[in-house]
């Protein structure tokens, strides 16, 4: 039987999170649901599903939704449909604050819902591939640079990009951050655009990671350093570097082992669309949880508070 599935908020990444559900066979997309009637009304046709203009219309329709609405409105959406026992796949960031997000954990673990975080660059093949590499990581350092887009403005940068790469650093260093030294700026909003942390953790892991939404180029690097290992991860290109010490340096001998990998970038959002489904087919953990939103969110507002002390 076909779980039932729709989507909330058909903007720009709603209308591929749309296309997604489509594609995959255990899904029947009964429509799509967005306030701007005329623009739901066109993706609705183009995904030849009914249109809903206000999301308590899907009770009682749907098994399992996407939230893809802007940031600010997540907390209402996500809390209705968790509230009425609908597992809810929403976009990052899991809600505007703290506070908020964990709201919604309560409230999915007492309805017994599943509650996924689209933390997308989880599904990455690269990453995915580099986790059979990554051991102890003791410092990461994390570029991820974008040209200005007029959509998502309505956050700053830290919720835009670089929460992404907060998610991926907090799975792979399973440490608690005990310090925080931030700095950043606006540069076309009136919001930090640019920012730039350097992040501790309790077992001794440092990650020093810069995001901007101004830059003339594109750009998601990821390097992490380890104890005689040197891994280099490029999330654009899907290209792996692995330098590894074999043994003890002599005069004329270097003994580095060098591994390069070169991955299909894959289709990462229909990966994390297929995974959310299989978790509540299956009754398995969803592969990334509201707790682990709430973490990326509670160490981003961090960020950001200590890079607007700067400015005052």
């Amino acid at each position: 039987m076909k779980l039932r599935t729709a989507v909330v908020g058909v903007g720009h990444l709603g209308r591929f999170h749309a296309q997604k559900h489509k594609m995959i066979d255990a899904v029947e997309l009964i429509g799509v649901c967005d306030l701007n009637k005329e623009h739901v009304d066109k993706i609705a046709a183009e995904m030849g599903v009914p249109a809903f203009y206000d999301v308590m219309d899907l009770i009682g329709k749907v098994d399992a939704v996407t939230v893809a609405a802007s940031t600010p409105a997540h907390f209402k959406l996500v809390d209705i449909l968790l509230s009425n026992k609908i597992h809810v796949l929403v976009e990052k960031p899991i809600a505007s604050t703290s506070q908020e997000a964990e709201k919604l954990c309560l409230t999915a673990e007492k309805n017994g819902v599943k509650f996924q975080v689209g933390h997308v660059e989880r599904f990455n093949p690269a990453l995915q591939a580099a986790r059979t590499k990554i051991g102890k990581p003791l410092f990461m350092e994390v570029h991820r640079l974008a040209p200005f887009k007029v959509r998502s403005t309505e956050v700053d940068v830290v919720l835009d990009l670089m929460i992404h790469d907060l998610d991926v650093i907090l799975s792979m260093v399973g440490s608690e951050p005990v310090s925080v030294s931030a700095v950043g700026t606006p540069v076309l909003t009136k919001v930090i655009d640019i920012a730039n942390a350097r992040i501790e953790f309790e077992n001794g892991a440092v990650a020093n990671v810069t995001a901007s939404r101004g830059s003339q180029k594109t750009e998601r690097k990821f390097r992490l350093f380890q104890n005689s290992q040197y891994l280099s991860i490029d999330f654009q290109s899907g290209e792996m570097n692995l330098f590894t010490k074999t043994g003890e340096w002599t005069e004329g001998n270097i003994p580095i082992e060098h591994e390069s990998f070169s991955l299909e970038k894959g289709d990462a959002l229909l990966e994390e669309t297929r995974t959310f489904i299989t978790s509540i087919r299956e009754n398995k953990p969803v592969a990334v949880s509201g707790r682990d939103g709430l973490k990326a969110l509670q160490l981003a507002e961090k960020i950001i508070a200590d890079a607007q002390k700067r400015l005052r």
